[in-house]
């Protein structure tokens, strides 16, 4: 059989796993006590994640979703690539409101492949026969079991297959759809405003002449965005400055609905501060329209620019860059530029019915070299602009929906206040679970509150607001002096554990980091925007204080 006719009947079979999910969802969301179980594979594919420990850390980051297991007559298989230590484990089952640990835990099942590699959990998987038998000998029917996997390649289809049950997220053969080039054709295809620039970029030559065309459609340009096609968390990005070189005529009137706006730096103070960039809104020009050529004296100074370009990731280079760019392709496109401004973001889900659901808005920290780098979130987002995201969010979810793709998934925005009036600009679609997903439904789990995306409100069942501001890099060298009983008997004594009484305080997940990296992740949960700013603080502070005799050590 060949190659082609062996991935037709591949997709044909894992398209009829996924038939699956629809009585599956509907018995889900009649609230009953059906049987089912959930197979969670948290496997990264990412090139960042550089060292097995950090791997390890983001698969029990979505340790959130033990708190499943309120489902009195729930299964969760939870894999990761090493063992979870038992008192993270207790500690997460003991956050269980209403449950008795004890009936929890015989539920839960815990398989590791043993494998501290960094490569992506899904391929040790595959990689071993038995443990996938092993998984499917737990499953006790296929017919009511699902995999959530983080992000959804060919890797985690493949592992569904093998499993036989259906996967709760995107078929990778929507990949393109989530990628920088990919996000861009839906945005003009939707009317959704972003930023000027080209996509399906694959060559200096390409990027030279996109730059070219974008300033003489806006001379006005300080900055331009490369992206990776495949950069996550800002970490495939590169600033190339524009500023200094000879001014080009303008071609006339920018496309319709264009609009300008303040100019000015950058300044980055605090994680809890997103002052930043604004600029200009424009729709950007149609794929595959002709570039007109650069005079020669131009096209080495871009050129020159290129080479300078500064790198959102440590240690990249030109070279190794523009190979990846040549190999992946990429986007490049204004930098948004201002006084105010902030990156905020929007979360939803199309459920196996093909229904579209607007989860949530968050506002990221961000930082890195030059602010790309996803640090942490605070929830909600602001209501100055929630609403509007919301809204040019919903566009883009009905047209994936209509694409046919399920799951969760995150639109990016940067948004900037010109004349007193927040105007926002969408730069990406995370077709993926990301860095909101794991503290809003922690807080969803523990609170049974729901958000309305018309007042941007969450609220518990108690009638009470709800906000939180969470972090995956709460780090320090200090830290690797702690463990994760340390952490707990810190948080008990300084009264921070998340309570059910005020249904305040702290939760911690990532602690497996703390050993080798001194690295942990928080989410504060509040009663008021600043009450959850200043549990995250105070956390903080807290650890700093109690791990002070360590860091003076470790700097002897």
């Amino acid at each position: 059989m060949s190659e082609r006719n062996v991935a037709t009947d591949s997709q044909a079979q894992f398209d009829q796993l996924q038939k699956k999910l629809v009585p599956l969802w509907k018995s889900i969301e009649r609230f009953n006590q059906d049987p089912q179980t959930i197979v969670v594979v948290p496997s990264m594919s990412i090139d960042a994640i550089g060292s097995g420990t950090l791997m390890q850390a983001y698969e029990e980051r979505f340790l959130f979703l033990l708190l499943l297991l309120r489902q009195p007559r729930a299964r969760l298989i939870y894999v990761t690539s090493q063992m979870i230590l038992p008192n993270i484990i207790d500690y997460y089952l003991d956050l269980l409101p209403g449950v008795i640990p004890s009936h929890a835990r015989p539920r839960l099942f815990l398989i590791a492949p043993l494998d501290g590699s960094a490569r992506p959990l899904s391929d040790k998987l595959l990689d071993r026969p038995r443990l996938i038998e092993r998984i499917r000998s737990l499953i006790m029917d296929p017919a009511r079991a699902h995999l959530v996997p983080f992000n959804t390649t060919s890797r985690e289809k493949e592992l569904a297959l093998r499993l036989g049950i259906p996967m709760y997220g995107a078929d990778p053969k929507f990949f393109f759809l989530g990628t920088k080039s990919g996000c861009r054709k839906i945005f003009m295809e939707e009317n959704v405003p972003h930023p000027l620039g080209h996509e399906n970029l694959g060559s200096k030559e390409e990027l030279i002449e996109a730059i070219a065309q974008m300033r003489v459609k806006k001379p006005s340009i300080k900055q331009v965005l490369v992206k990776l096609n495949e950069g996550v968390s800002g970490e495939g990005n590169a600033i190339i400055d524009l500023t200094g070189l000879p001014a080009v005529v303008a071609t006339g009137r920018d496309d319709a609905g264009s609009r300008n706006g303040p100019r000015g730096g950058r300044d980055h103070r605090s994680q809890l501060q997103r002052i930043g960039n604004a600029g200009h809104k424009e729709v950007s020009t149609q794929p595959g329209s002709p570039i007109p050529a650069t005079t020669s004296k131009e096209r080495a100074m871009l050129e020159e620019r290129l080479r300078a370009m500064r790198f959102e990731l440590e240690g990249i280079t030109y070279e190794s860059y523009m190979k990846t760019l040549q190999e992946r392709k990429g986007v490049v496109e204004e930098r948004i530029m201002g006084e105010e401004f902030r990156s905020p973001s929007v979360q939803l889900r199309v459920t196996p019915l093909g229904k579209v659901e607007l989860l949530s808005t968050h506002d990221q920290l961000l930082g890195g070299p030059s602010g790309q780098s996803y640090l942490g979130c605070v929830f909600p987002a602001d209501k100055g602009y929630a609403r509007r995201i919301t809204r040019e969010a919903a566009k883009v979810g009905r047209r994936l929906a209509k694409e046919g793709v399920i799951g969760r998934f995150a639109l990016d925005f940067v948004v900037v206040r010109s004349n007193g009036k927040w105007e926002s600009y969408a730069i990406e679609i995370n077709l993926r679970k990301g860095g909101t997903t794991h503290p809003f439904l922690t807080l969803q789990f523990l609170t049974d509150g729901k958000y309305d995306p018309e007042t941007a409100i969450f609220t518990a069942p108690n009638g009470r607001q709800k906000f939180f501001v969470a972090s995956d890099h709460v780090e320090s060298p200090a830290y690797r002096a702690l463990t994760p009983d340390d952490l707990f008997d810190i948080v008990v004594r300084h009264n921070l554990h998340f309570g059910q009484t005020r249904q305040t305080g702290v939760v911690f997940h990532m602690m497996s980091a703390l050993g080798e990296l001194g690295r942990t992740g928080l989410t504060a949960v509040g009663n008021s925007r600043d009450e959850a700013k200043a549990l995250y603080e105070r956390a903080i502070a807290v650890l700093d204080q109690e791990t002070l005799s360590a860091g003076d050590a470790l700097r002897c």
